[in-house]
């Protein structure tokens, strides 16, 4: 019975010492952090995009995070010009920072690739852009038609990937996900602690 109960007594110490490190400490020491004044909260077309960049598995390959140049590449490649911190992801609920970096980093994508046509493309077939990309194609994200309504964004898609009659109309979700892929730059500078202590009250 005595060994049952240092068993149990240690299993509630661990998980104690774990909630206090790995949720309660990190959460008072970021709690006060603020938004830089150059990252704005997303609209409502944006939050429409990260849904369907969420629903749609793009976590899945992409990365939200330039990591620090010292044990990385991530500047150097061109991922962004300084490395993420806390700041960057205030708006973000639940954060996107990713696991896997099959395709490129996002997280200044926006500064990087600021043409809506190059995202839209590329989002209906990758390899019209990038032949050798392994990304999947999205052309459910657009709508095919004999011919285009008044109003219609009919997307120029080269001859080798364009469907044999009719135009590729592009649709609200596909406008939505290039929204918030474009507002995916953080090229503005870090904040400093300096920073943080004139925002506070």
């Amino acid at each position: 019975m005595t060994r049952l109960l240092v068993l149990i007594m240690g299993a509630m110490a661990t998980v104690i010492f774990a909630l206090v490190v790995l949720v309660i400490l990190p959460k008072s020491m970021l709690s006060q952090l603020q938004a830089p004044p150059q990252l704005k909260p997303p609209s409502e077309q944006e939050l429409a995009g990260r849904s369907l960049y969420i629903s749609n598995g793009c976590i899945y390959c992409h990365t939200q995070q330039v990591r620090d140049p010292s044990f990385t590449a991530d500047i150097s490649k061109g991922l962004g010009s300084r490395p993420s911190v806390p700041e960057d992801y205030i708006h973000d609920k639940p954060h996107l920072l990713g696991t896997m970096r099959t395709g490129p980093d996002l997280f200044n994508v926006g500064a990087r690739l600021p043409d809506r046509n190059w995202h839209l493309l590329h989002l209906y077939q990758p390899r019209a852009l990038v032949p050798w990309s392994i990304m999947p194609a999205f052309p459910f994200l657009f709508r095919h038609k004999p011919k285009a309504d008044p109003g219609d964004k009919v997307l120029e898609v080269p001859k080798p990937f364009a469907p044999g009659n009719g135009v590729v109309v592009v649709s609200e979700e596909a406008e939505a996900l290039v929204d918030y892929l474009i507002s995916l730059r953080h090229d503005y500078p870090a904040p400093s602690n300096e920073d943080q202590k004139e925002v506070q009250p």
